[in-house]
């Protein structure tokens, strides 16, 4: 009797845990090798689509070793417009495929709440038999019938039972966890999903800023090179002085760094899925070359318009702007200020779009916007600036090098200033970029 009471206990258990965690709501439209042939032909449809991309970006990459020309920018508009589009379609393909996996994954849940139906029918006739036999008076059955033979095969056939039990037990708990672990997916997919409709919405919105790009150059420009040639070398002069202004600014900013404020290496996560770094921290050739203090205030990656960019560590947002507003070309366009948790801060700067707003926190790989050309730059890019958190500030200035307009930005004492490359995983740096570090 003990043994009929301890396994009717386990298997209320267990009974009253599959009733709770898995709903009945389940269809089985397709078969699970139609949806699995239908994920492989979306997997080949985005690899097939990732190959244009490249093709883009080629093109891209080798227009922007060009001479800068109206005809150059407008070509490289309409190269991004074109990747974009197909960055439109490699999420809805993604979109589509998760679609799937979804519904692969509520089939499995079906199929497995099938199984352990099967396998609580299994359970509940064993412990049947079980109290049955129990019940019986076997001393009795022994004095009427005086049959051992009986009595020994009844035995045997309930070690068998017992035996039998314990085996649809077990059986029962590996489904169950199977189970669950089959929604923990089926909930990561969703996850995904809502992700990937969000991606889509953005990339959507950059399209269109796009086209409005295109359009405002040539109504500034009224499609003539020599108009573009000087708007061109009016914004060269405007943002050189704007530069300069604000690092006379900064430098006149009193900070004593104290590094035991400062975290260690490695402690933040990198804020692309992919990386390549294309021009160092501090005094280099290009930074001699691109601005006018002779130095680069950040680390720049590659980072073609469009793509997202992540939250290096849990923060908050302390800042979002677009520095054109103010002086057109100049500084970081449309910008992200975090101050992370751990004694840092960072500035992602030349967004196309911004998904973060100010006071919001963040955590580590959150999209927090999509990197762009706006800004200072000489092509599409994502600048990071890393600072001591105990430093930096927004701060709202006017400015006399762009017609009293106020700009409202990050600053930071010049010494506030860190290499963001120490802080993030290792990496190996383009030797190139190595020659290129000036040295004094």
């Amino acid at each position: 009797m003990k043994l009929y009471l301890a396994y009717k206990k386990l298997f209320s258990i267990i009974f009253f845990i599959i009733l709770v965690v898995v709903p009945l709501t389940f269809s089985r439209a397709q078969t699970v090798a139609d949806l699995q042939n239908q994920i492989n032909q979306k997997n080949l449809d985005i690899t097939s689509l990732e190959k244009e991309i490249e093709g883009y970006q080629s093109q891209l990459e080798s227009l922007g070793k060009e001479k800068n020309s109206l005809n150059k920018s407008l070509q490289e508009l309409d190269l991004t417009r074109k990747k974009l589009t197909i960055d439109i379609a490699v999420t809805q393909k993604k979109i589509d495929k998760t679609n799937l996996m979804i519904a692969s994954l509520t089939s499995d849940i079906s199929d497995k709440q099938d199984a352990i139906t099967t396998e609580v029918e299994s359970v509940s006739s064993g412990i049947k038999n079980t109290n049955e036999f129990e019940q019986g008076n076997i001393v009795g059955t022994l004095l009427s019938e005086n049959n051992f033979t009986e009595m020994w095969n009844d035995l045997d056939n309930m070690v068998t039972v017992h035996e039998s039990l314990r085996k649809d037990i077990v059986k029962l708990k590996q489904l169950k966890g199977g189970l669950e672990n089959t929604k923990k997916i089926t909930v990561n997919a969703k996850n995904q999903l809502t992700a990937l409709k969000s991606r889509l919405a953005d990339q959507q919105k950059i399209v269109v800023q796009n086209t409005n790009e295109k359009n405002k150059l040539l109504k500034q420009t009224k499609n003539n090179e020599a108009n573009y040639q000087k708007l061109l070398k009016e914004r060269i002069i405007q943002r050189d002085a704007f530069e300069k202004e604000l690092r006379d600014y900064e430098a006149q900013l009193q900070f004593i760094l104290d590094p035991s404020k400062l975290p260690s290496a490695g402690v933040l996560s990198w804020p692309l899925e992919r990386v390549f770094v294309t021009q160092l921290f501090g005094k280099t050739v290009d930074s001699k070359r691109l601005y006018a203090s002779g130095t680069h205030n950040g680390v720049d990656f590659r980072a073609s318009v469009g793509t997202p960019l992540m939250a290096m560590a849990d923060g908050t947002v302390l800042g979002v702007g677009d520095t054109d507003l103010t002086c057109q070309g100049a500084s970081f366009g449309k910008f992200v200020f975090i101050q992370y948790n751990n004694g840092l801060s960072s500035t992602f700067g030349h967004l196309s779009l911004i998904k973060a707003y100010e006071g919001e926190l963040v955590k580590r790989g959150e999209v927090v916007g999509y990197s762009g050309a706006t800004g200072h730059v000489t092509g599409p890019h994502l600048h990071v600036s890393l600072y001591a958190s105990q430093a930096v500030k927004m701060a709202s200035k006017p400015s006399s090098s762009c017609g009293g307009r106020t700009y409202r930005l990050p600053v930071a004492p010049i010494n506030a200033y860190l290499d963001a490359l120490y802080y993030l995983p290792s990496y190996v740096i383009n030797t190139s970029l190595l020659t290129n570090r000036v040295t004094e």
